[in-house]
């Protein structure tokens, strides 16, 4: 039973806040969302344990077409950042700014960043071009993620302070040419840099509030140094060039992982 406390442990987080948020907002509909999600990141674990090689993947699809598809198209819920400073700014605790409590601001004192590993909807496409892992060094880019995080703030604010009408359909709007926008900047920054996850290290504004929270992440790679032989082959094969030799948390790049187990199916010595 050893292996499947992990699985258990997330399906049990995941029923909770579903359990929760059902019965204090008596809204069915939390209780059968959460427990999706959780359901849907439980396989994937368990598939993982059972090293089956594609677990990850069908996790990302299963919660990144069910966020975009049903949640923003048919729902027509704008669950990018614009829809969480929109829900903010009205003072209504529903859809995005609940979505970003618990997966992007709260959520990450647990898992760290495994939302952009499991269920991002961005990286679900992005994960599926050629070059997985990086090819050239990281780039010292990551004060664009700032700009794109205080442009979505300005564009919400603009909107409610010009008192623009019909604002809902404009955020339903904006997640449709958010996305289609996101989606055109990380492929061709893949193929520029030869990096799929490019996009998520210098430009993603969500990272603004993922990457402070995510350091104080319970669930976190280490590594055993006792059976580690200093191949390098986690460094290499690792999608946000995190050290993961260093079991510190100030490691390098410490705040990017994003739990994908690369480092962890590849490592020689199963020193992860």
């Amino acid at each position: 039973m050893k292996e499947y406390r992990l699985p258990l442990i997330m399906f049990a987080i995941f029923e909770i806040v579903a359990v929760t948020l059902w019965l204090t907002k008596d809204n069915l509909f939390y209780l059968f969302n959460f427990s999706y999600i959780g359901l849907s990141i439980s396989l994937g674990v368990l598939l993982f344990i059972k090293k089956y090689k594609y677990a990850r993947r069908i996790v990302q699809l299963l919660v990144g077409l069910y966020m975009l598809i049903y949640l923003g198209l048919i729902c027509q819920e704008n669950m990018q950042i614009e829809g969480f400073w929109y829900y903010l700014f009205t003072g209504v605790f529903e859809a995005a700014t609940i979505h970003y409590a618990v997966a992007k601001i709260f959520g990450p004192l647990i898992f760290g960043r495994g939302w952009c590993g499991y269920a991002c909807w961005t990286a679900m496409v992005l994960d599926f071009l050629p070059y997985k892992e990086p090819k050239e060094p990281r780039r010292n880019l990551g004060w664009i993620r700032y700009i794109t995080f205080a442009a979505s703030l300005i564009f919400v604010s603009t909107l409610f302070l010009a008192k623009v009408g019909h604002i809902e359909h404009i955020m339903f709007w904006s997640f449709v040419v958010g996305n289609i926008v996101y989606y055109g900047i990380g492929i061709a920054l893949a193929f520029a840099f030869k990096d799929n996850r490019a996009f998520c290290k210098y430009i993603c504004p969500i990272t603004v509030f993922l990457k402070p929270m995510s350091y104080f992440s319970l669930i976190r790679i280490k590594c055993d140094k006792e059976k580690c032989i200093s191949c390098g082959k986690c460094k290499r094969v690792c999608p946000m060039n995190v050290d993961v030799t260093d079991n510190s948390r100030k490691r390098e790049n410490g705040t990017e992982c994003i739990l994908c187990m690369e480092c962890v199916k590849n490592c020689p010595k199963n020193a992860l």
